[in-house]
């Protein structure tokens, strides 16, 4: 799924996101609004990991949006 699906459809895939990345609070959620570099920048913050880590983590997710049906989204960031 490209990234401006992802933003029009942030209201659905916004559950995908914070079962994905667990750290993530409703309110960093809410601050993404489908907003790609905000997610990076917040999976950076949350895990200490490095931008191009964060990057990776939210293609790979991005792309597994296009492979999953909906509803067996149930993969969690390391």
């Amino acid at each position: 799924m490209n990234w401006d699906q992802i933003q029009g459809k942030w209201k659905q895939l916004k559950g995908s996101a914070k079962v994905r990345w667990a750290k993530l609070t409703d309110s960093d959620v809410e601050l993404i609004n489908g907003r790609r570099e905000q997610l990076v920048g917040l999976l950076q913050e949350r895990y200490g990991i490095a931008k191009e880590q964060a990057e990776k983590q939210v293609n790979d997710w991005a792309v597994s949006l296009q492979e999953e049906p909906a509803g067996t989204r149930r993969r969690k960031a390391g």
